[in-house]
């Protein structure tokens, strides 16, 4: 590993308000800011913060005062955001989140006017393009993917591209979303264009099951879902299988590794999105994949012992 090693994390941060079941339609309402890839982001900064690594958040924001916060939190959590455009007019994107009695979620979604859209167009898409390359491993995921306008994600393939002949490394989570998508066969083209490009793929066997239903089945366990992603041409794979542990596959050689056993989960969210932070730490510093894996559901089952995406700094494994 050199002195510093450098991470980008691509995505969108949204308003989050959430609801229990209990509290009804009428209050406990609590206003939070959340994203898959930043929820990574903030784990990667606090893991990689004593050991050379730095975590850069990429992504476009209104000129709110909700976009404030949004800068204020992750600068606070040793996050880069000097490559953080500030669109006039724009607003985050917004979403609730209710969670039932064991854990699980339910979304609802506003966006259509996200400043993160915008990412990759004019001079912007220009700048992220020449900066990408700068960067050891970029990080991103298929909500990423998602939120650009067909013609946008072609830019951002091109960019990474780019990154890769410098020198860059891909790290992809799946994350299928299918109201992101206009359809099923949409989802998959793109994320399979992701899988050609990737380095460390970090999909869960849900996703995968979802946008394959004819030829993949949650119960053949991951060794179809795992070998088709390395047959696109995928370096290694960690896919997620929730409390079945995880099937990680690279170079000929497969293995499962168990989740922790007996973990009762307050709520589920940032679940996958701090293993992704926690395997690939562990990667960038000489880990075996069973070992990254393994640090991956610590820290993901300490994640899920707590409401909302992002725990104390102080509970961190």
């Amino acid at each position: 590993m050199t002195d510093e090693m450098k991470i980008a994390a691509i995505g969108e941060c949204m308003i989050e308000i959430s609801a229990r079941p209990s509290d009804g339609c009428g209050g406990g309402m609590t206003l939070a800011y959340g994203g898959d890839t930043l929820n990574t982001a903030v784990y990667l900064a606090r893991l990689g913060r004593d050991n050379g690594i730095k975590v850069d958040y990429l992504t476009a924001l209104g000129d709110d005062p909700y976009s404030d916060e949004m800068l204020a939190f992750w600068q606070a959590e040793g996050i880069g955001t000097d490559r953080i455009p500030r669109l006039p007019g724009r607003l985050p994107g917004l979403y609730t989140i209710r969670t039932d009695d064991e854990g699980e979620r339910r979304f609802h979604y506003w966006r259509s006017a996200s400043a993160a859209r915008e990412l990759m167009q004019g001079e912007n898409g220009k700048h992220l393009t020449a900066a990408l390359a700068e960067y050891d491993l970029i990080y991103l995921s298929g909500i990423t993917l998602s939120i650009l306008p067909m013609a946008d994600r072609a830019k951002l393939f091109g960019a990474l591209d780019h990154a890769v002949a410098k020198g860059a490394r891909i790290a992809f989570d799946c994350n299928y979303r299918p109201r992101g998508w206009p359809d099923e066969i949409a989802a998959r083209r793109a994320m399979d264009q992701m899988y050609r490009r990737c380095h460390i793929a970090l999909p869960g066997l849900d996703d995968e099951c979802a946008l394959h239903a004819d030829i993949l089945h949650n119960e053949m366990g991951g060794e179809a879902a795992a070998q088709r992603i390395t047959d696109l041409g995928a370096d290694e794979v960690c896919l997620k299988m929730g409390a079945a542990g995880c099937f990680v596959q690279q170079g000929g050689t497969a293995e499962l590794i168990p989740a922790l056993a007996d973990i009762k989960a307050s709520d589920t969210t940032a679940a996958g999105d701090s293993f992704n932070a926690a395997y690939i730490f562990q990667r960038l510093t000489g880990a075996s994949t069973a070992a990254a894996a393994a640090a991956g559901h610590q820290l993901a089952a300490q994640v899920i012992q707590y409401p909302g995406a992002i725990i104390p700094i102080e509970r961190m494994p």
